[in-house]
């Protein structure tokens, strides 16, 4: 009786030790192998190509929408002037002033890089004068930052069409300025309202003129 209750307890364990020694051979639940990390120099060129990148989008990207320049054309007058060794006449000469600031660039996140053409009439008691100007510009902040005040300043160069007797038909001028843009009012085209000082100064003759100004304009993005 001994063995036969030995030999039925022997047959019954064979099958579980089997069922416990089973190896799966299957890879169905063995972890995914992850790709080591990327690093050193690999990870560098990514991250320079990105910047790369991010930047030649930004310089893309202009005053309205995908617009990289701006044209002004504005006009207006002195309401503040005086002039010294140039007419007859010390103050309230009663001046036009006309013209067109071109956005030519920028530096990024920084300002404007325009140029500024001008005519500009000078109406003295028994004379007059007419003058046109160039001035490369600089305003701050970029008009790509979409800022509605802006500010800046420019010198350069007069040439008088007309000019009182025996005064310098070349000038220097210079001027600081401080103004209002409001783009898209309509599609690509906004307003503009700017006020400064500026210094017109005879080169081969004495006589100055310097006078604040009041300027409103029409914005052009394009």
């Amino acid at each position: 009786m001994k063995i036969l209750a030995a030999w039925l307890l022997l047959v019954l364990s064979v099958p579980a030790l089997a069922q416990s020694v089973e190896v799966n051979d299957s890879d169905d639940d063995a972890p995914p192998v992850q790709a080591p990390p990327s690093t050193g120099k690999d990870k560098a060129k990514q991250y320079f190509q990105s910047r790369k990148s991010q930047s030649a989008d930004h310089s893309t990207g202009g005053v309205s929408g995908q617009a990289p320049h701006y044209l002004a054309v504005h006009m207006g007058t002195f309401f503040s002037d005086q002039v010294y060794n140039w007419s007859d006449t010390g103050n309230n000469i009663h001046n036009f002033n006309g013209g067109v600031t071109y956005r030519l660039g920028e530096w990024v996140n920084s300002m404007d890089f325009n140029i500024r053409v001008e005519y500009t009439s000078f109406a003295f008691n028994a004379d007059s004068a007419r003058a046109l100007s160039i001035s490369p510009m600089l305003t701050f902040p970029d008009a790509s930052s979409r800022f509605p005040l802006y500010f800046g300043g420019g010198v350069g160069a007069d040439l008088f069409t007309q000019q009182v007797h025996d005064r310098s038909p070349l000038g220097l001028v210079w001027q600081v300025v401080a103004g209002a843009r409001f783009f898209d009012v309509f599609p690509n085209v906004g307003f503009m309202v700017e006020t400064g000082m500026k210094n017109h100064v005879l080169l081969t003759s004495v006589g100055q003129f310097n006078g604040v100004f009041l300027n409103v304009g029409v914005v052009f993005a394009f």
